[in-house]
């Protein structure tokens, strides 16, 4: 089944290109099915390539996803262009009357500061607390799962003394969840940030599940509130096969001497192609999330969904 997008998403012509079946808005309304319904607040400041990055994994299942886009309203991105906004983006203001089987909040570049000196960070925290309410599931990542555990749970974020990039070997720490159907037991995943969630921090919150983790160098990679289907994704699994490569390049030129992201170059060699190791997860992970935590479990009828933040 397709994934329905905006009319003349420029994300369209790429997706098309590697074969994923895509529906513009005014195909999807033709047909007499209920998609399931995405909400999506991108925090990254050149929109379309993460656009496409998640709507790559998005759109490679059986079910049909319609997904909205949301900016911030209290912060304006620079790097996209207003005119871009308006044509395939809303605000919350425009959505929260809303009811979504799921929702998604990206990283950001902002990790270095802290949660309250982010500009947006008021509008972030009311649109956390409306999904509370609003969205059957959830679904942070990187900077956003940061925030997303800070702001439900009192969980900080701490620098690491070297930034954590590169593609690291994670393992499974549970065993039969749903979420990780499909998973080997040791799967690559690449990192980009300069902080991190400590797991003894995570282990005194009793709601909160560690699922997987690269012990002893990415630390924590999902944590889970099973109950009350919240996820917190601190990789990023959807990340294209050259998207550490240019933020390399783009951190030696600007003369901050980066390291050469591990496992990621043949013998570490930035002249040679990376090596893909998780494509297969980051299909597995988007698609067993949808299934098992949106489709399977969602009501029919959106404007009955109601889940009380103290359930």
């Amino acid at each position: 089944m397709p994934i329905k997008i905006p009319n003349n998403l420029p994300a369209s012509h790429v997706l098309e290109g590697e074969n994923i079946f895509v529906m513009d808005a005014d195909r999807a309304y033709s047909q007499d099915i209920r998609p399931l319904k995405l909400l999506i607040l991108n925090l990254m400041p050149i929109k379309s390539v993460t656009e496409t990055q998640l709507l790559r994994l998005l759109g490679n299942t059986p079910l049909q996803v319609e997904v909205d886009f949301i900016y911030t309203e209290s912060y304006i991105p620079s790097h996209t262009s207003k005119d871009y906004l308006t044509e395939f983006y809303g605000t919350f203001a425009e959505v929260r009357h809303r009811k979504y089987d799921g929702f998604i909040i990206t990283g950001a570049p902002v990790e270095n500061l802290e949660f309250e000196e982010v500009a947006y960070w008021d509008e972030v925290a009311e649109i956390m607390e409306w999904s509370k309410t609003h969205a059957y599931s959830s679904f942070h990542i990187c900077w956003g799962a940061q925030a997303g555990l800070y702001y439900h749970y009192g969980i900080p974020k701490y620098p690491v003394s070297e930034k954590i990039f590169g593609v690291y070997r994670h393992h499974l720490c549970v065993e039969h969840e749903r979420l990780l159907r499909g998973f080997d037991d040791e799967f690559y995943v690449p990192h980009s940030r300069h902080t991190e969630e400590r797991k003894e921090d995570i282990l005194k919150v009793p709601e909160l599940t560690i699922l997987a983790e690269a012990e002893g160098e990415a630390g924590v990679y999902i944590i889970a509130n099973l109950e009350r289907r919240q996820f917190f994704i601190t990789g990023h699994a959807e990340y294209d096969p050259l998207t550490l490569k240019q933020e390399y390049t783009r951190d030696l030129r600007a003369g901050l001497h980066p390291r050469i992201p591990i496992h990621y170059f043949p013998q570490d060699d930035p002249g040679k192609p990376p090596i893909v190791r998780w494509r297969s997860v980051a299909h597995l992970l988007f698609a067993n999330w949808l299934n098992y935590y949106v489709y399977q479990e969602t009501p029919y009828e959106l404007d009955a969904l109601y889940r009380n933040q103290d359930d």
